[in-house]
């Protein structure tokens, strides 16, 4: 797909990602993907390859974890390391503060900067796909591409 076709919100994530030196390339595969499952068949990746951007209340302040899908974010365990109390975020607060809708929430171009943690697990792969900011828009990249682009810092969620 070309970029001037993308949604509003998907080009305003491909204009974050050419400004902080990715290749800002957003693809809308052919076949929905409603889930992790479907997106890695789609992209011919490996259903762990897939990250999702998940925005949680730290303590009562935004954060978010971009997390190998296949991981499920242990809340006291993942709270403990980043030395809080962490609930999951409400849908309308993830949505308000990303610009994105929940279930295409890219990892970056939200209208502020949010802490950032990046699931190590994610490391294990050559390359990684995240949302593009919409439902059904993929990027690729790899785990130290997605440490540099969104500032994150690696930490282990299982």
């Amino acid at each position: 797909m070309r970029r001037s076709s993308l949604p509003p919100v998907a080009c305003r994530v491909a204009e974050t990602l050419i400004a902080r030196g990715h290749h800002g390339v957003i693809v809308c595969p052919e076949t929905p993907t409603p889930t992790a499952v479907a997106a890695a068949r789609a992209l011919g990746a490996h259903p762990t390859a897939i990250l999702t951007a998940q925005v949680f209340l730290l303590d009562d302040d935004p954060v978010l974890l971009l997390v190998a899908d296949h991981h499920r974010v242990d809340l006291a365990r993942t709270g403990t390391r980043l030395e809080g109390t962490l609930t999951p975020a409400p849908t309308a607060l993830v949505e308000r503060i990303t610009g994105q809708p929940i279930d295409g929430t890219a990892p970056l171009g939200h209208p502020t900067n949010l802490p950032t943690w990046v699931d190590t697990a994610l490391a294990a792969h050559p390359e990684v796909w995240a949302a593009g900011g919409h439902p059904n828009t993929v990027f690729r990249t790899n785990f130290r591409e997605i440490i540099r682009i969104t500032a994150g810092l690696p930490i282990e969620i299982d």
